[in-house]
């Protein structure tokens, strides 16, 4: 494996005092979230407590005003720490056909999806005009490119659409960053029986890309091997996979009981350092932080959490009609046939 080579420094105070916060805020609406399944407000949501750190500081690394943003469905701290209003982006969860109420132009972050690895495809994608772009208009300009930076479960891996992506970004060096979440378990299947060749990282060298496996509970490990993977990419010099290492403390989604295939016993001692107790230990014992500065962070989240809830209650079912429109500039015969179909034999017009 070609190992991308970061530094382990500590992050300014302000910055970390600022990721702590977004981190809170998601770890409170991921436990509302939850709530909301059950009170009917959403027929679903996939958690991810303990992936805090991964996600929010991931995109610490990103220029959201150039780069973009390629989310699965377990990514509500990469849209928080991006900028997604947040009742928009939960309102996703309430089963609408188009997977993202917000404007994935605007945000730079695509809609969600449920394709296992399809993500994969559309960034190195995106990524592959980029560079054409870049050396259409002056091709001995040293590159600086925009960066597409796309999330990725370990199980994810195991997917044909992501050894294609990596092939094809590795033979054309695009300006891709695969961020694998590796949070243990693939929904029922642990990481070691459905990953091969030790890591997934690892298997960066049999694409020829450069990789770099960082503790996943750890912000500040997070955003230094992330922002090296960024530059690396931006540089043109091609590719980078960063496997964080995390756990998932908890289902895979609403419906699934994870008691089924873990006892409570193997999560206590799988799980590892939360990484908001790691972020919070760390400013305290640095100073930068007080308990009332953490009491006013837990406000600060629940008020917000009160806001999206109402947006999210607000916004209604989404007409029906809608599933036939947008997906071609002009609609074809078959697709105009459905949809007169589909008019005829229900209640909506």
């Amino acid at each position: 494996m070609t190992s991308l080579a970061f530094e382990r420094t500590p992050l300014a105070d302000a910055e970390l005092v600022r990721l702590y916060s977004q981190m809170t805020q998601v770890r409170h609406l991921d436990t509302s979230a939850i709530a909301w399944q059950r009170q009917g407000i959403v027929p679903g949501y996939a958690p991810m407590r303990g992936q805090e750190a991964a996600q929010v500081g991931a995109v610490a690394a990103l220029d959201m005003s150039r780069d973009f943003l390629f989310p699965t469905y377990r990514e509500m701290g990469a849209a928080l720490a991006a900028g997604v209003d947040m009742g928009e982006y939960m309102a996703t969860h309430k089963a609408t056909w188009n997977g993202g109420m917000y404007d994935a132009r605007a945000t730079r972050v695509t809609p969600i999806q449920t394709v296992i690895g399809g993500s994969a495809l559309h960034a190195v994608g995106w990524g592959h005009g980029q560079r054409l772009d870049a050396l259409a208009a002056d091709a001995d300009a040293p590159l600086d490119l925009p960066v597409a930076l796309v999330f990725l479960g370990d199980g994810a891996t195991s997917q044909g659409d992501v050894h294609e992506a990596m092939n094809f970004a590795g033979v054309f060096e695009t300006p891709t960053v695969f961020f694998v979440q590796n949070n243990g378990w693939a929904i029922s299947v642990p990481t070691e029986r459905q990953v091969s060749g030790g890591s997934v990282a690892a298997r960066g060298a049999g694409y020829g890309i450069a990789a770099v496996r960082v503790d996943g509970n750890d912000i500040e490990e997070v955003v230094q091997a992330t922002r090296a993977a960024v530059a690396h990419a931006r540089s043109g010099a091609g590719p980078v996979v960063v496997e964080a290492m995390t756990y998932r403390r908890g289902p895979h989604s609403t419906s699934d009981d994870p008691g089924r295939y873990r006892s409570l016993e193997e999560e206590r001692n799988d799980g590892g350092p939360d990484p908001l107790d790691v972020a919070r230990e760390r400013l305290l014992s640095r100073g930068a932080f007080s308990t009332a500065d953490v009491a006013d962070v837990q406000s600060a989240a629940e008020a917000l959490e009160e806001r999206v809830r109402a947006d999210v209650q607000a916004q209604g079912p989404r007409p029906g009609a809608e599933m036939f429109e947008y997906v071609y500039q002009e609609m074809p015969v078959s697709l105009r046939e459905q949809a007169a179909a589909w008019r005829e034999e229900s209640d909506h017009v």
